[in-house]
């Protein structure tokens, strides 16, 4: 890609701003030059008119495109003075990036940020270097996923000053898959757990998961490990083990190696097998990328330009709409925007959507001209004597909060014959193909291990520990099967899917019975808290149990320290539990 002259860019803006003739980003392309589309149109009207600043606009972000430190994530058109201002930022980035841009791709512009110690080697880097030689396609597939987002990380990482290998973690925590969800509840591209997703931000509802939402959960993340940077002194070896295992359990393991005279160093720490790979994984994949060549590796060229834009689409929106006003495939809606679960935005926000670069113009340009009440798709329904809202949400497959916000309802309190206004999807299932109900179908359609497919709709009572013991199945697989973790709480009327070997498998109902059998019976659900010299095969046979029983339980890794005082949950039969 050229580079964009500052002498050039400023006659641009000048005859932008006194040629008075309308700017078309199209007739720009007509002419065959598309690096400075100012010079190929004017601007029309005064400065009053919308027109002139709109042209001026197109102009700034044609410009800023080709210098993506000004990447940006605004969800509103530029007001005036911002224009104004977005003249001299765009002439200090051609002034300060020199020839960087020149010839140049997003790999290219990532491997100047490299700051990690790349040149040490190990058995440790080694081994998973070697893994990802001999597993090309890998680097392929998942440098194919990142072309949507990298150039967004790179950028951010940039703005912080952060070392660009970062920019590389979400192929070692997700392979850049943003809709990855770990038997731990860890979820999207940088894998945040529940709890530090809502501590960072990132909100978690029926309509929306904050963790992987693209912008959210990388701003999360680089926040995170900024501050587990500062922590470690920033020693980031440290501060990604920590991102991994836990900062308190990395400082406990430095305690201990202090305290017996040995280094702190990460290498030298004695954590989980799983934080032992972490780093490693990534210093390994860094090497790859910085000198591909050296190990047979080719990766495709990636533009050094913003992906996508974010458009400000201010209230609630169906995706599938969103799709056609953009003219872009409802995929790409989903891939940009993960953090939806369901076939619109949510209606408590937020309220923006990130689109490919070049089609965030045409839908904003549609917005303007679709009324609020046309962005969705609504049905009337008359309650009915024993309604209640939570009942009518799970009919429509909507929430409680979004009936109560269309319908101007306080509290629960419904009437017999009231009429509701119910927001319901507007194309069939299949035009939202990546929304979490599609996606768990999808996978529940895939034959498991077993040959034999069963459907369990839960009833009160029920949990996966339950239902694993009574169809004879582990718990990992079943909530595996089922798109889901151990840990997640069950819903009444989900259906979930189990797979068992061979036909005679017999009945959902039978099994159903089984497994309340056994809740009737002598196994109990436990709390034990840890204690001083406790491991996991202490606490197995001491129940009576298996260590990787225990571990499915808890979501933790049969390789994790125990720490005293720490709380376990475990299913036991009373009679040979002490």
């Amino acid at each position: 890609m050229r580079q964009v002259s500052c002498r050039f860019l400023s006659l641009s803006l000048v005859l932008a701003l006194t040629a008075c003739q309308a700017f078309s980003p199209d007739s720009a392309k007509e002419q065959g030059n598309d690096e400075s589309p100012a010079m190929n149109g004017a601007v029309s009207g005064s400065k009053e008119k919308d027109g002139h600043y709109q042209g001026l606009q197109q102009a700034l972000l044609a410009e800023g495109s080709k210098n993506s430190d000004l990447f940006s994530v605004t969800d509103q058109p530029l007001a005036p003075a911002a224009l104004e201002d977005g003249v001299s930022k765009v002439q200090a980035a051609a002034d300060n990036k020199g020839d960087r841009y020149t010839d140049r791709d997003l790999w290219d512009r990532l491997r100047d940020q490299f700051r990690m110690d790349l040149e040490k080697d190990n058995a440790r880097i080694k081994a998973q270097r070697d893994w990802y030689v001999r597993n090309p396609r890998y680097i392929e597939r998942t440098t194919e996923r990142a072309s949507r987002y990298l150039a967004y990380i790179v950028s951010e990482l940039e703005e912080r000053d952060m070392p660009g290998e970062l920019a590389l973690l979400p192929i070692v925590e997700s392979a850049f898959d943003p809709f990855a969800y770990s038997h731990g509840r860890a979820s999207g591209l940088w894998q945040f757990i529940p709890s530090t997703g809502r501590a960072y931000g990132m909100d978690q509802n029926w309509w929306y998961d904050g963790r992987r939402d693209v912008i959210a959960s990388t701003e999360g993340a680089l926040t995170y490990l900024e501050s587990l940077s500062r922590r470690f002194d920033d020693d980031y070896e440290l501060a990604l083990a920590a991102y991994n295992a836990g900062g308190g359990r990395v400082n406990s393991a430095r305690r201990r190696n202090n305290n017996s005279g040995q280094p702190t160093d990460y290498w030298s720490l004695p954590l989980p097998r799983e934080t032992r790979d972490y780093v490693p994984k990534l210093l390994a994949l860094a090497q790859v990328i910085a000198e591909p060549e050296k190990y047979g590796i080719k990766l495709a060229p990636l533009p050094d330009q913003p992906y996508f834009q974010v458009v400000n689409i201010g209230s609630q929106l169906d995706l599938a709409q969103a799709a056609e006003l953009a003219d872009v495939t409802i995929e790409e809606i989903y891939l940009l925007n993960p953090s939806f679960n369901r076939w619109a935005t949510s209606p408590e926000g937020p309220h923006r959507l990130l689109v490919p670069y070049d089609a965030a113009e045409r839908l904003e340009t549609a917005l303007i001209d679709l009324p609020v009440e046309d962005r969705m798709t609504w049905q009337t329904y008359e309650v009915k004597s024993g309604d209640s809202l939570g009942r009518i949400a799970q009919q429509f497959r909507t929430t409680i909060s979004a009936i109560r916000e269309n319908n101007n309802i306080r509290g629960n309190t419904i009437r017999t014959g009231q009429n509701l206004l119910i927001p319901v999807a507007g194309r069939d299932d299949n035009a939202y193909a990546l929304s979490e109900g599609q996606r768990s179908q999808n996978r529940q359609v895939r034959q498991g291990n077993g040959k034999h497919k069963l459907e369990h709709r839960v009833k009160p009572g029920d949990t996966f520990w339950d239902l694993a013991r009574a169809h004879k199945v582990s718990v990992g697989n079943l909530a595996s099967w089922n798109g889901m973790a151990p840990g997640d709480p069950l819903r009444l009327g989900q259906t979930l899917v189990i797979w068992q070997d061979g036909e005679g498998a017999g009945t959902t109902a039978s099994n159903s019975n089984s497994s309340q059998n056994q809740r009737d019976g002598m196994v109990r659900r436990i709390g034990y808290q840890v204690r001083s010299g406790d491991n996991l095969s202490i606490i197995a046979n001491r129940f009576n149990v298996r260590v990787n029983e225990i571990t499915q339980w808890n979501d933790i890794n049969s390789g994790q320290y125990l720490q005293p005082g720490q709380n376990l949950t475990l299913y036991v039969d009373i009679r040979n539990s002490p």
